[in-house]
């Protein structure tokens, strides 16, 4: 199985070193006996990494995702291992020149999970780099892309749809520098991929391989949406994820191609939250001002614990004392991406919602990645 769908021998050599050498390095910080594997998840892992194109020649482009398995529970693993592992990670990010992340679990919390998108794509496709190669064959529950609930679908669109939010503001700035065109062009690129994503999961057809997932997007018929639309961009979006590139698109070009991206993700964001909330959603408004719970799968009894430990005494005043933070995240992205100009009438509504004073748009963006940075 190789990292990426058709990198360069020598970037596949790359990565296959440098795991190789993060797996020694992790050894040397995880006794033999706790550790159950190490695991190699993302779009690497899957076997379909991005191949970043540079006149030096290929190289890596995406994070490499590691999934450290260790017995015991993982916060106890955590607070144990933390720093250490953390050095591992800023060592190997400096040499490889991409982000290299670790996320402590142990095999009998993933028995014991359930179905979510990032549980299914780790199982459903991987590569172990230290222990039994089928350690995973044990949670084949997990393996289900039917059983993904519809507020995972929901969840992917938001944060993709907030990567869309903070390319507007970046687009709204007088200078835009190469970094900004950068920015923005990744940002609309995985929002294209995740909008026919979602709409695929919830349809229960998503699927591991982006490249599978697009073939079952062309096949799938939803007349309520702009098919045809998603489906090129869902395309784009693909190619970016395989062969990513750094945007020099002009400020213009950008700002027309978040334009028309973003009508589609509003256009499968409302399809979907009305499908899975059981409520119309005819504009942006009438879904940030519907006072239904957003999170309904979250726990009443541990949600004034989540906004208390967040928010300090604030965070359990009424209305909001019962609900999890991100609905704070919910109901704040469609009046700021989708109908920024209904924000200034809206203000004492989106201080309360993202738990921080806004008087403009600015800040009201500023203060939702701030919370968006916590609960995505």
């Amino acid at each position: 199985m190789t990292f990426t769908r058709d990198g360069s021998p020598a970037l596949e050599a790359l990565l296959d070193q440098s795991c190789s050498a993060i797996g020694a390095d992790l050894r040397e910080i995880v006794p033999a006996h706790l550790l159950q594997a190490l695991i190699l998840g993302g779009g690497y892992g899957r076997g379909e990494g991005g191949v970043l194109a540079t006149p030096q020649g290929d190289t890596p482009y995406n994070d490499l995702e590691f999934f450290v398995l260790i017995s015991g529970p993982p916060r106890l693993n955590e607070r144990r291992f933390h720093h250490a592992i953390h050095a591992l990670e800023q060592r190997h990010s400096a040499t490889l020149g991409i982000d290299v992340e670790f996320k402590i679990l142990s095999l009998a919390s993933l028995l014991h999970s359930g179905p979510s998108m990032f549980f299914y794509d780790l199982v459903a496709g991987h590569r172990v780099i230290t222990g039994p190669p089928d350690i995973l064959a044990s949670c084949s529950h997990l393996a289900d892309a039917s059983s993904i609930p519809l507020h995972e679908a929901t969840r992917l669109l938001m944060n993709r749809c907030s990567g869309l939010l903070f390319a507007a503001a970046r687009l709204q700035q007088p200078a835009f520098s190469s970094a900004d065109a950068d920015f923005t062009g990744r940002n609309i690129a995985k929002a294209q991929l995740a909008i026919g994503d979602a709409l695929l999961t919830a349809h229960g057809r998503y699927h591991w391989s982006c490249l599978e997932r697009h073939q079952r997007l062309l096949a799938l018929s939803e007349p309520s949406l702009p098919i045809d639309a998603i489906r090129a961009d869902h395309r784009a979006g693909t190619e970016f994820k395989l062969h990513p590139a750094r945007s020099s698109a002009s400020q213009s070009d950008l700002a027309a191609l978040h334009a028309s991206v973003s009508q589609s993700a509003w256009a499968v964001f409302s399809w979907l939250e009305s499908r899975r909330l059981s409520a119309p959603f005819p504009s942006p408004i009438a879904y940030s001002s519907n006072k239904a719970s957003k999170c309904p799968e979250s726990s009443l009894l541990k949600n004034p614990l989540v906004r208390l430990r967040a928010f300090g005494p604030k965070g359990i005043c009424p209305p909001l004392a019962l609900r999890y933070p991100r609905e704070g995240l919910l109901n704040s992205l469609p009046l700021l991406l989708w109908a920024p100009d209904l924000v200034p009438e809206n203000l004492t509504s989106l201080s309360a919602q993202l738990a921080a004073p806004v008087s403009n748009w600015p800040s009201a963006v500023a203060a939702y990645q701030s919370l968006w940075s916590r609960f995505n």
